[in-house]
């Protein structure tokens, strides 16, 4: 029998709603029983996703929104971070590491790279001008 299950939440894209983005889909998954690894790296890997979203997709702007879809399938985690923002010029760039838009000198530029070393699959639909979508994969054993 195929336990599957999933969630959608939207919130507005201020930076103290990064930690609540976090714990919401850790909370989620909880369900699955995973591993205390297994639920640090997909809370590392939304964190990041979410933040690229409030600062890169929207310049920080708290007055716009976020949307999280989370599934499972057995024990196949999907989830989506989407926004409305600015979008990605050239994605392959900037999944490369090191690579930021941020002026701001404390951004690493490793957001990407994170959310691949985290999860299974990372996948980024954008365009710009519209926004950008992050579909990140993981299977939980």
């Amino acid at each position: 029998m195929q336990n599957s299950n999933d969630m959608q939440i939207e919130f507005a894209s201020n930076s103290l709603n990064e930690s609540f983005a976090r714990v919401a889909v850790a909370a989620f998954l909880s369900q699955l029983d995973p591993t205390v690894d297994e639920l640090y790296d997909v809370k590392m890997a939304v964190s990041e996703a979410v933040t690229n979203s409030i600062i890169h997709g929207y310049d920080a702007d708290p007055n716009r929104t976020i949307w999280i879809r989370c599934a499972y399938s057995d024990r196949l985690v999907t989830i989506e971070v989407k926004d409305e923002g600015k979008g990605i010029k050239n994605i392959d760039e900037a999944m490369q590491a090191l690579f930021t838009t941020s002026e701001e000198d404390e951004r690493a530029g490793l957001g990407f790279t994170v959310m691949q070393s985290m999860m299974d699959q990372v996948v980024v639909e954008s365009e710009v001008g519209k926004g950008t979508k992050v579909t990140m994969t993981k299977t939980f054993y």
